[in-house]
């Protein structure tokens, strides 16, 4: 029996999806292969990789950079592999379909409100990036124009034209990126029109989503995660969980809805540890606190006491002093999802001996590509 195949005409340009020729299932075996070749010294092998039913139009968040084109008309698009040259795309197999069309209107609105496109060459011109992301619990939609400065003509009636175009736009905000930066997003952000945030409802929960917060890009696969995460936890009510690096609450406030846990979340961003406490209050988590602070200097100044701690740091992974304070801390049992297996592997490696991993499982979070997100069970000497 064949394989499902699945094409993209930008494929060759864009190159964002460099495994779209190699059939899905076979990509699963790849990673399946990745992660037992990067734990074989760590003694354990990965039990699945759970991928997708349907591997396509999963990315809820979606990004274009825009540029000057033929006469000024600003142009958006992906850029081509390993350049910063704009390919004009209409579609994209991995994209939310909802999300191209606002990205094309902001566009030819740019063009009709005679807003010019960022020059990375020059420095000059206003619109430099948009960002749409969509709930994929509702559909409605939340807009970030990330601009050159604070001012920008006509921005209600731009805005309005934009919503009129696509009625589901929930909240529009404009960020203010002056720098000559490969970075996206800029410190400054201004809500336009709505809240100012999205809500997006997973696991049973509700998330309110900021624009500059992190949220998985892939709702399905990351309910998957969660759900899975929290079931290798083997929680009781009432045992007391740390969420390390826990952005806007998400895997612990799953966790404590699943479980009656008492919940405490650290983030190193301020406003994300604020949202985090609302997320929770929208929950009605009771028993939970969410602190602003470097993960590893709480843990290491804290009473200890966890039975669980769930971490799922950035793709560099955790901090020498944070992996260091958790063998000092000795939880029962830890919770490590990483997007980076690299990284991960690295930092297990320094709690051997105090730990053992009990469990290896991959998500697939994005099908196409060569990444993919694992979750390690580690459980500590004598605990078993």
């Amino acid at each position: 029996m064949g394989y499902k195949t699945y094409t993209c005409p930008f494929a060759r340009q864009c190159g964002g999806c460099e495994w779209l020729a190699v059939p899905y299932p076979i990509q699963l075996e790849r990673k399946s292969d990745m992660l037992n070749s990067l734990f074989e010294q760590l003694g354990i092998e990965c039990e699945r990789i759970i991928g997708m039913d349907e591997p396509a139009h999963y990315r809820a968040k979606i990004l274009s950079p825009f540029a000057p084109g033929k006469n000024g008309k600003p142009i958006c698009g992906m850029y081509a592999r390993g350049t910063h040259e704009i390919v004009d795309t209409s579609a994209c197999l991995v994209e939310h379909k909802a999300g191209r069309p606002v990205l094309k209107s902001i566009a030819e609105l740019a063009q009709g409100f005679h807003i010019p496109a960022y020059n990375e060459n020059t420095g000059r011109g206003l619109l430099r990036h948009a960002i749409v992301r969509v709930s994929a619990s509702s559909g409605k939609m939340m807009v970030t124009l990330v601009v050159n400065r604070k001012e920008f003509p006509r921005k209600k009636a731009f805005v309005q034209a934009l919503r009129n175009r696509h009625p589901k736009i929930e909240t529009v905000i404009f960020n203010v990126n002056t720098r000559q930066t490969n970075a996206v997003i800029g410190p400054l952000n201004m809500t336009a029109y709505g809240q100012g945030w999205l809500e997006d409802t997973a696991c049973g929960c509700t998330f309110r989503i900021p624009a500059d917060a992190f949220y998985q890009t892939n709702p399905s696969q990351m309910e998957v995660l969660y759900e899975q995460a929290v079931k290798m936890a083997q929680l009781q009510a009432g045992m007391n969980v740390l969420d390390a690096y826990c952005g806007i609450g998400t895997i612990g406030i799953v966790a404590a809805k699943r479980a009656k846990v008492k919940l405490t979340g650290v983030e190193s961003v301020a406003s994300a540890a604020v949202i985090a406490q609302e997320n929770a209050r929208l929950n009605r988590i009771k028993h939970a606190e969410f602190v602003q602070g470097d993960a590893g200097d709480y843990l290491a100044q804290s009473p200890g006491g966890f039975d669980v701690v769930f971490m799922d740091p950035p793709r560099s992974g955790a901090t020498g002093q944070f992996v260091q304070s958790l063998l000092a801390a000795a939880p029962e049992r830890i919770v490590y999802i990483s997007c980076n297996p690299k990284t991960q592997v690295r930092d297990t490696e320094m709690l051997k001996g105090a730990y053992r991993v009990s469990r290896l499982i991959g998500v697939d979070m994005f099908p196409h590509t060569k990444h993919v997100e694992s979750i390690a069970v580690l459980t500590r000497a004598g605990a078993e």
